[in-house]
């Protein structure tokens, strides 16, 4: 029944797009009258006239060329989004860049707002799903409860703000940010690294959601490559070369340009003074609560692991705002805080419980990830960091609106393997004792995780498509 819902939604509304842009197009001598006839319009998406951004064309390459305005919609897109800007500053300093982070804060941005490389737009918008509404209907009840639909409008009126002075739209994530580009009249670029062939073609093939894929083609919905397919989206760049073919079957100029998740992240060896032990990486993810449920579910799991060795389990912390509540945890389960000088590694503290020693940082994944032999992960974006360094992880997913079972099996099924799915505190536990104690398997696995995720380069191969498009004016 579901699947069914979601075909015929499909046919319905692209169908209603189609509907739309005929409208547009036949409408759009009307909006040529003038500003005053564009504000006193009720419907936002009529406002995607191809001739809407009034600039004439002797001035478009220099007005347009320079100014473009990332939209994100969740903390992995803001991860990608940063890499490509920073890519594109070094290519072209003189590229202005803009950023509305669509769910959350932005943190990420941090640094190169702060530095005078970009300027962040918009207030931050905290979700209860953590952006997560459509893989679940309480969370997206809860979303609506906080103010979703208030939080959309205020962000369509900058993007279209933004389009009609002139600036490019690049949209990392998925159908959000694409139907915002599209609706906003400017020319676009998309990203769009959250969904993969691979989650269909490989593994069992006898879901519905299996079928309703092999029916496309694709992973992508008919309404979202129709968007890509669009006269002003001008480039679209996925995360693998199985995906771009996809899309490439139903008339979408997708390009494979390296997997961006992938650049950033150190090489650096682990210290000396940890190779002694077997070293864990925990990824408890970055949504809150459903973060510190998953970081009390694995730390509970790991300590039933038998091993001849102590045991490093290092803790990569998304925000400070965690210290307290995790100090909590630890407490309840056990451990005490040791005062050990830690040296230059990032680590903020040291909580140790007979043979396992948990080490806590905050925004050291990108430094500490190299280090691990496993992974216990129950996280998005980082977990597939994880694996793309060859890495095997195992997880246990719960209940919540982010890491539950279904989004645990695509992520297996997306890596190949190289996240195994435990139903319980024990599996996991034996689970990793077999990856530790195997270093063949431990490396066979990893390579085929490896091999799903690409090598790094991609932020450097999209931003270099980016800046040559630019230069050619569009």
């Amino acid at each position: 029944m579901k699947l069914a819902t979601r075909y015929t939604w499909s046919i319905v509304l692209e169908g209603l797009l189609r509907k739309i842009k005929r409208m547009i197009i036949k409408a759009a001598p009307r909006f040529e009258l003038g500003i005053k006839d564009l504000q006193s319009s009720a419907l936002p998406l009529g406002h995607a006239a191809e001739n809407e951004i009034f600039i004439p064309n002797s001035d478009r390459i220099s007005q347009t060329e320079q100014n473009l305005l990332f939209l994100c919609n969740g903390h992995g897109e803001d991860l990608i989004a940063l890499r490509v800007i920073e890519a594109l500053h070094e290519i072209n300093p003189d590229i202005s860049n803009e950023v509305l982070p669509m769910v959350g804060d932005g943190k990420a941005f941090s640094r190169l707002v702060k530095d005078g490389l970009l300027a962040k737009i918009g207030a931050s918008t905290f979700l209860p799903s953590g952006g997560f509404s459509n893989q679940s209907f309480s969370g997206l009840v809860l979303d609506l409860k906080a103010g979703l639909l208030g939080s959309l409008w205020r962000q369509w009126i900058l993007i279209h703000k933004s389009a009609k002075e002139g600036r490019i739209i690049v949209a990392v994530g998925d159908l959000l940010p694409l139907l915002f580009a599209w609706a906003s009249g400017a020319n676009y670029f998309f990203i769009g690294t959250p969904k993969s062939d691979y989650t269909w073609v490989s593994g069992p093939r006898s879901a519905l959601s299996d079928c309703y894929h092999r029916l496309k083609g694709t992973e992508w919905d008919p309404w979202e490559y129709w968007l890509m397919r669009s006269s002003r989206c001008r480039m679209v760049a996925v995360r693998d070369k199985i995906t771009a073919r996809g899309l490439r079957n139903h008339g979408v100029k997708a390009l494979s340009l390296g997997n961006p998740m992938m650049d950033g992240i150190s090489k650096r060896e682990c210290p000396k003074d940890f190779e002694k032990y077997r070293r864990l990486i925990l990824l408890c993810g970055s949504r809150l609560p459903e973060a510190y449920q998953n970081f009390k579910k694995l730390l509970t799991a790991i300590q039933l692991i038998q091993s001849t060795s102590s045991i490093a389990v290092f803790v990569p912390l998304s925000s400070f705002a965690m210290r307290k509540k995790i100090e909590l945890i630890l407490m309840n389960l056990g451990f005490k805080p040791t005062y050990q000088s830690t040296g230059n590694t990032g680590i903020s503290e040291i909580w140790k419980k007979n043979s396992f020693l948990i080490l806590i940082g905050f925004n050291q994944f990108s430094c500490w990830a190299n280090w691990g032999e496993v992974g216990v992960a129950n996280a998005g974006t980082a977990t597939e960091q994880l694996v793309g360094l060859g890495i095997p992880c195992v997880s246990l997913p719960g209940e919540g609106h982010q890491f539950n079972f279904s989004f645990a099996k695509r992520q297996s099924r997306l890596l190949g393997g190289a996240v195994a799915i435990a139903k319980g505190y024990e599996t996991l536990a034996k689970q990793v004792e077999f990856l530790l104690n195997s270093d063949f398997d431990r490396e066979i696995i990893g390579l085929r995780g490896a091999k799903r995720m690409g090598s790094e380069g991609g932020s450097q191969g999209i931003a270099f498509s980016i800046s040559t498009y630019l230069s050619k004016g569009l």
